[in-house]
């Protein structure tokens, strides 16, 4: 697991972010069309998350979002024309009879759910530990997609997930700031992936 980044004296986790959701571009005008470089940055940085849950289990849960990440940034970077938000991206690469990016999109947004179920269940239930709003998520999000190799994978790292007293001031030492933090931070999360899961479930975007 990489080093956790040093949260700064007053701040939380998320002023560590090289790129947070909440200043991930929308193009209302464009078919909500999402800026593709800063989502992939966002996504990257949402990635260290899992390294501050510190638990090696967590070590595929975090692989398998950056290597989808990778395959889209590779799309992005063979026609970067076409590829300037996420839905051009995936409908440009569709036209070439090739589905590389757009799947690993399928399964990064998959992930990103996951991520954002679980912090929010966590959010709205105080009284609730990790482990359970982490599992309650896979249910709804990964678990019907994984198979039954994968599943105990995921498991694991649910049940590796650190008790809530230990985790929240990981995310800083002032607790109100962290809990105005992450309900900014997963709200525009939660924004974006069902902007994205509402894209994807056009025929257009199949193959």
């Amino acid at each position: 697991m990489a080093a956790v980044s040093v949260i700064p004296p007053g701040g939380t986790w998320f002023d560590t972010l090289r790129k947070s959701f909440v200043d991930v571009p929308i193009d209302a005008a464009n078919d909500d069309g999402i800026a593709t470089t800063e989502f992939l940055e966002a996504a990257e940085s949402l990635t260290t998350l899992f390294d501050l849950l510190g638990s090696v289990a967590f070590g595929p849960v975090k692989n398998d979002l950056l290597g989808n990440i990778k395959k889209i940034r590779e799309r992005q970077l063979a026609a970067p024309e076409e590829s300037a938000t996420l839905q051009s991206l995936v409908l440009n690469e569709l036209k070439t009879k090739k589905h590389t990016a757009t799947e690993g999109l399928v399964w990064l947004v998959r992930g990103l759910d996951f991520t954002a179920q679980s912090l929010r269940h966590n959010i709205d239930n105080p009284s609730e530990e990790l482990a359970n709003s982490f599992r309650h998520a896979y249910g709804n999000t990964l678990k019907p997609h994984h198979s039954f190799v994968i599943k105990p994978i995921f498991s694991a790292a649910m049940s590796a997930t650190p008790y809530r007293k230990d985790f929240y001031p990981k995310l800083g030492d002032d607790q109100s700031k962290v809990q105005a933090a992450s309900q900014e931070y997963v709200a525009a999360l939660e924004k974006r992936v069902a902007i994205l899961k509402a894209f994807q479930d056009r025929k257009e975007a199949k193959w």
